[in-house]
């Protein structure tokens, strides 16, 4: 039997900010938030991007950082997106409770992101994995979440019974991939039912393709690797995104990738105060 998803669904509601400027073709914008600060959250959310991804994985985020930064993102009309530590199922509830629009659930080989209801999970090595994840990830009968929160309900700016019946079409899976394994099993993985898109983490697949990071971009084997994931995700009818470190290179990687994370909080912190530092001294 086959369910409505993200990419097929009709649903337009207006606070699924990052949702809807996929099926607008708008090239959406996210970036990283690794700061445990509402107040973080909410400058960020108030510069134009479409999504926030709270990074549970490599941040300083806490379960209470979490639900604080997922409310305060989506209290300012953008889809709040979560990366978690791991694959394990009370991890996915845990954020897509919390009212998440976005889950990625990364690994050494691909890592799941789900979004508009959202986590990001390492360590999900195979197609079967990432099953696995779309299962909990999904009420019954497409999979086995469990329901017990108001508050995705209202991250969503929905009621309860309404969040129940179009969660699961309007949840966007999606599978990162970062090591030549992933590489390796990338037609099986955008294969696997209700997985949205694929997410490109070029440092992580640099260091496991070329054995160094940052690649230098042009690397016939970096770059085959880049062709084959884009491929896929193409032939499989998925949606394509990367991450980019600047505005100038997330405007170029947005010419093939359908959405582009631009950067982290805390790199444009050090990166603000270096080069003016720099220029106060020179």
């Amino acid at each position: 039997m086959s369910f409505p998803s993200a990419l097929t669904t009709s649903i337009r509601n207006p606070r699924l900010c990052l949702l809807n400027a996929l099926h607008a073709n708008a090239k959406p914008v996210t970036t990283f938030l690794g700061l445990p600060s509402i107040r973080t959250a909410q400058l960020v959310a108030q510069t134009g991007l479409q999504g926030i991804i709270i990074d549970c994985e490599h941040g300083h985020i806490s379960d209470d950082a979490m639900h604080g930064s997922i409310a305060a993102i989506a209290g300012l009309g953008v889809s709040p997106l979560v990366r978690l530590r791991m694959t394990h199922a009370d991890l996915i509830k845990r954020a897509l409770d919390a009212g998440a629009q976005y889950v990625m659930v990364l690994d050494h080989s691909a890592a799941i992101l789900i979004l508009n209801s959202g986590i990001v999970v390492p360590q999900v090595n195979t197609a079967e994995e990432a099953g696995r994840v779309v299962l909990d990830a999904k009420f019954p009968p497409q999979g086995r979440r469990g329901q017990g929160s108001a508050f995705p309900a209202i991250a969503h700016g929905i009621d309860i019974p309404t969040y129940m019946r179009t969660a699961n079409e309007t949840i966007i899976t999606c599978l990162q991939i970062e090591t030549r394994e992933g590489v390796e099993n990338i037609d099986a993985i955008c294969g696997v039912p209700g997985v949205d898109m694929i997410f490109i983490g070029p440092n992580d697949l640099a260091l496991s393709v070329l054995g160094y990071v940052p690649a230098k971009g042009d690397e016939p084997e970096f770059v085959d690797a880049l062709d084959k994931i884009v491929a896929a995700a193409r032939k499989h009818n998925k949606w394509i995104a990367r991450l980019s470190n600047d505005g100038a290179s997330c405007k170029e990687h947005l010419k093939v990738f359908d959405t582009v994370a631009m950067g982290y909080d805390v790199r444009a912190i050090q990166n603000w105060y270096t080069a003016e530092l720099r220029t106060a001294r020179s």
